[in-house]
């Protein structure tokens, strides 16, 4: 399923539906999805470098005779964006909080990982963006937009093929790589993936990671019902994030590439089980730099 140099391919998971997955997944090793009847297509998000946009963009036009005229974020993060600027022809269409949130992260990914060869990204806001869901079409093909809540941010989209049973989660959900939703919602993610269980998906195209089945639903449910339980623990005990992960460890999750991401997402735990609502902002890069004391080095970014 991919390609062994580690940059990624386009792999056909359904008639016309494609899934660019980057190995092995882990910080910023992005998934991206191609959507096309044959003559007209849409793009779901592009990647973290030029480089990798660059071979994304070349497997597209392998497969289709022009490049998509539409882009679809399924949030706001670089490793999903930052090549949207190499697909010009597009229009690139988010959640309206993803727009906002865009513009306000800028580069910041960038300074967190400033030995990474980047490649001169370019902040793209979202020219189209929805609420509640829309639909595109690429050609006779349509997709479902929805956005499921406060999840892994506050301005996620799924992107839904009925016909296909394809789902294309973004972030919302990761294979064989820890989830991530500080900046969103935990109980809001664990409500996401009910919503999206109930769809009835085939094939789900995770943001990061292989592509796998509605089984991938059940695993990211698993590991964030053990934050709950961890956070409710700590808080009884009279611990902090820090020291409840330091005392849990990764468990059953272990095996889990970027296990690091327990600290962060236990202070979205705990803040919601302290009654903080579901994407009120925390300050991420203090959550960052504990999560790096937490694993004693900088996370490890091969993008």
């Amino acid at each position: 399923m991919t390609a062994r140099d580690g940059t990624g391919r386009l792999i056909e998971v359904a008639d016309g539906v494609h899934a660019h997955v980057q190995p092995d997944g882990g910080w910023c090793l992005s998934n991206a999805g191609l959507i096309t009847d044959g003559s007209e297509s849409v793009l779901v998000d592009t990647a973290a470098t030029r480089a990798r946009t660059l071979r994304l963009r070349e497997a597209v036009l392998r497969t289709v005779p022009r490049p998509p005229r539409v882009l679809v974020s399924t949030h706001f993060h670089g490793d999903h964006t930052f090549g949207n600027h190499l697909f010009p022809e597009a229009v690139i269409v988010a959640h309206e909080r993803a727009r906002d949130d865009v513009t306000a992260a800028g580069l910041h990914l960038t300074g967190l990982w400033p030995d990474v060869c980047w490649g001169d990204p370019r902040v793209v806001a979202p020219q189209l963006t929805h609420r509640d869901g829309m639909t595109v079409h690429a050609g006779e093909v349509r997709a479902e937009l929805l956005h499921p809540g406060p999840a892994h941010t506050t301005g996620d989209t799924v992107v839904w093929l009925p016909e296909q049973r394809v789902l294309f989660t973004g972030d919302l959900v990761m294979s064989g790589v820890t989830p991530f939703c500080p900046m969103g919602s935990v109980a809001g993610s664990i409500e996401a993936l009910h919503t999206l269980r109930a769809l009835g998906p085939r094939t789900v195209v995770p943001g990061h990671g292989p592509v796998g089945g509605p089984e991938l639903l059940d695993v990211n449910e698993d590991y964030l019902r053990r934050l709950q339980r961890l956070a409710a623990d700590g808080l009884a005990a009279g611990l902090d994030p820090l020291e409840t992960a330091r005392e849990a460890g990764p468990g059953p999750y272990a095996d889990l590439l970027d296990a690091e991401r327990l600290v962060p997402n236990l202070h979205r735990a705990f803040h919601e089980a302290l009654g903080g609502r579901p994407g009120e902002p925390l300050d991420i890069p203090a959550l960052f730099a504990e999560m790096t004391r937490y694993h004693g080095r900088l996370p490890a970014c091969r993008a």
